[in-house]
């Protein structure tokens, strides 16, 4: 997990280490900080703000000018990776839920994102982590554009023991959203979690289209699902998408096999979105709750 950045970024510690903390020692070493972010796909506009917070700290720090100060600028360009992390709101899930269940009230979740970012099985992880914390769920397949993605998510329904509403393949998306909260309604379902077909943020028509899902549905909260391992990509579909359709939060996947980490450091930031949670395997338990801190260490290893 993010190999390629964590020894770019080691180099870059060693090199501050060995130098005077002055505004002119640090400004070479800053550029080739730089060029190492953007390099591992961190966009121009944070790799620059990554560097102007760690020059302030480090200038504002009055760090020792002899021995060892390997463990300072380590921890300085941590609390900048962090900040520029935390750069948006939070938002909990599982308080969301908890609090619609509360007001005995129905908590819908609609799931947006291109195809191949891992958007059902973060479903399924989703559900299976609402049910150990005792909600009950129905999943909802929209995607009626492709027959394999019913039954994959009528798999995973199977597995974790919930229903799928599903329609026959080809049918209208809102419809399926629609009959799902419905049913959930009836049953006194805790939770509708709602699946849409996986498209690109070029495609106007099936934009609309998920427009008009959100529209009908009204989902109390929208997640957009991003792979990490597509890098500055991820951004850009996560700008689109929060313009054209708009989203609450997003899930990062993949980070387990992410060697460069770009996107992890952009996408909240750029968007103002939070990410709340990111997949590191393929087994059910493998979703983590995003936290910068964590984040921002593993990132840095043991630099």
């Amino acid at each position: 997990m993010f190999e390629k950045l964590r020894q770019g970024l080691k180099d870059i510690v060693n090199k501050i280490s060995n130098t005077g903390l002055t505004e002119k020692d640090l400004e070479p070493i800053l550029w080739d900080l730089q060029l190492q972010l953007i390099g591992n796909d961190v966009s121009v506009e944070i790799a620059e703000k990554v560097c102007s917070e760690l020059k302030d700290r480090l200038l504002g720090e009055g760090a020792p000018r002899f021995g060892d100060k390997s463990e300072q600028v380590r921890e300085t360009l941590k609390e900048s990776l962090e900040a520029v992390m935390n750069g948006s709101h939070d938002l909990d899930l599982l308080k969301m839920a908890a609090e619609h269940k509360k007001r005995g009230e129905l908590f819908s979740v609609m799931f947006v994102g291109i195809n191949g970012t891992g958007k059902t099985t973060t479903i399924a992880k989703l559900t299976h982590l609402l049910l150990e914390k005792g909600y009950s769920v129905v999943l909802a397949s929209g995607d009626t554009y492709r027959a394999g993605a019913i039954e994959q998510l009528e798999e995973h329904g199977r597995r974790l023991g919930v229903r799928v509403i599903r329609h026959k393949y080809g049918s209208d998306a809102a419809a399926v959203g629609f009959d799902a909260v419905e049913h959930a309604r009836a049953q006194g379902i805790d939770v509708v979690l709602i699946d849409t077909a996986g498209r690109m943020q070029t495609n106007r028509n099936l934009m609309d289209e998920l427009i008009k899902v959100k529209r009908v549905v009204q989902p109390k909260l929208t997640i957009m699902i991003l792979d990490s391992l597509v890098g500055n990509d991820a951004t850009e579909q996560a700008m689109t998408f929060n313009n054209q359709v708009g989203f609450d939060a997003a899930v990062l996947t993949k980070v387990d096999a992410d060697a460069k980490g770009g996107s992890s450091l952009s996408v909240s930031y750029l968007t103002g979105k939070p990410v709340i949670y990111i997949g590191v395997g393929q087994e059910y338990k493998d979703l983590q709750p995003f936290d910068a801190e964590w984040f921002a260490e593993k990132i840095l290893g043991d630099s």
